[in-house]
């Protein structure tokens, strides 16, 4: 039988409840002592209860939140990229098989929504251009 971690991590929305597993008592059976919350999103890290947390305990909740935070920040990137798929195999249902109270069901929602994209992308985009541009004057 593999060894159980030392800590194991409940995910929640905004992050987890930390627990500290054991297995020292008479029985052998697993025992889970809640020893923490973390939110990834703020990074605050609150002890449950009266518990002190230790170094060690410590260190292995930074460690897990930077790790859940690329795990996070990889699929936000992943969603995009299939929401781009998304957007491409709705063009082809729009133009090869809806029909016209389908269309009529969804064109306003997208619309909208594609606009509201639009405008943001276009917004961010002209932020980088001007910020490149002053980037490039200063270095000159």
């Amino acid at each position: 039988m593999t060894e159980l971690p030392e800590y194991y991590f409940r995910i929640r929305e905004n992050g987890a409840a930390v627990f500290r597993v054991s297995t020292d008592n008479r029985q052998r059976r697993i025992e889970m002592d809640e020893i923490a919350v973390v939110n990834v999103r703020n990074g605050n890290v609150k002890p449950h209860g009266d518990h002190v947390l230790t170094d060690e305990e410590n260190a292995v909740i930074a460690d897990w939140m930077a790790e859940r935070q690329a795990v996070l920040a990889e699929r936000d990137i992943d969603d995009i990229h299939r929401a781009i798929d998304y957007l491409n195999l709705t063009t082809h249902w729009a133009q090869s098989r809806a029909s016209d109270d389908d269309l009529e069901e969804v064109t306003d929602r997208l619309l909208l929504a594609m606009h509201d994209l639009r405008g943001v992308l276009v917004r961010k985009k002209a932020d980088r251009v001007i910020a490149a541009k002053a980037a490039e004057e200063a270095a000159e």
